[in-house]
């Protein structure tokens, strides 16, 4: 694992070989870090956001911004100013496109097959968050959605450090083929079933969802890859032993990575953007690195 600076001047006129190399990388559990953001966002804006302070971070430890519903969540409409809502998705819409543009030429082997997922907000300082376990941002994890199966689609994700003066400070541990061998204990070994309702009923169970989302069906892959983002916060093994490489990312810089395979936490850090997009495997450059296979090799056995 290693994070790679790229300065603005290489993002000019990249050939179709370096794209395909950038997108090795971060299959492979590289960081890819812009040392200058290359996402434009204009000074109003930019101080609109600063102005922002969420407070009740029981609720929501983030806002949620959806493009393809063009819709906020994480705002409790009920209290906000109107305006400040309104202003706020123009915003967070701007941001998704700006991200979306650039990536479609950085990253164009993904550009055909990416699904756009939700852009994010995140206002408060993540040291010393008083959330609980499963939700903490300071806990090493791996990202799994609990109501948004992927079927195999990593997830990608850009983020904008636009706090005027604080670095946001990230560690991370080695990718997901390297980890899972060493700490996937067999209680949470992939399973391999085409009954996709009895995983979904095992998964309920085992995160305390039960009835709550029932018609959610996951794929063996998805059931693994949230229990293992539950093992890995809940494991204080793996959270004191595990290698740990630590990452200061300065104000006006952005990083991406896959953060389904990249164990990352962040400690401390207040004012960032993040917009994610799920990849789909035919897209991949490099499938044999993704979890899935690694997973299916450990199973083997198809788990999607």
């Amino acid at each position: 694992m290693a994070v790679i600076p790229i300065s603005l001047e290489q993002l000019k006129s990249p050939s179709s070989a370096q794209q395909r190399e950038w997108c090795a990388k971060l299959e492979a559990g590289d960081i890819l870090y812009f040392l200058q953001t290359p996402i434009a966002i204009a000074e109003s804006d930019l101080q609109f956001l600063l102005g922002q302070q969420q407070t009740d971070s029981s609720l929501h430890k983030n806002i949620a911004y959806k493009p393809n519903i063009d819709k906020l969540s994480g705002v409790d409409t009920r209290t906000a100013d109107a305006a400040a809502v309104a202003r706020l998705q123009g915003v967070m819409r701007q941001y998704s496109k700006s991200v979306t543009e650039f990536l479609a030429t950085f990253l164009a082997p993904y550009k055909a097959n990416w699904q756009l997922d939700y852009a994010s907000f995140r206002p408060q300082e993540e040291e010393g968050r008083d959330l609980p376990q499963r939700r903490r941002n300071d806990l090493l994890h791996t990202d799994a959605f609990p109501t948004r199966p992927t079927y195999g689609a990593r997830i990608l994700r850009f983020f904008n450090n636009i706090h005027p003066t604080r670095t946001r400070d990230w560690i991370v541990s080695d990718p997901f083929a390297t980890i899972v061998k060493q700490f996937a204990p067999a209680e949470i070994a992939p399973r391999v079933d085409t009954a996709f309702s009895r995983a979904t009923k095992s998964f309920g169970r085992g995160v305390g969802l039960g009835a709550a989302i029932p018609a959610i069906k996951r794929s063996p892959y998805d059931d693994f890859m949230m229990r293992f983002h539950n093992f890995l916060k809940e494991n204080p093994g793996f959270q004191s032993s595990c290698p740990k490489h630590s990452f200061n990312f300065p104000p006006g810089t952005s990083w991406m990575v896959y953060t389904d395979t990249v164990p990352h936490a962040v400690l401390a850090g207040q004012y960032a953007l993040e917009q994610t997009f799920l990849v789909r495997p035919e897209a991949l450059v490099t499938p044999e690195t993704s979890p899935l296979k690694v997973l299916e090799g450990i199973a083997g056995a198809a788990l999607i």
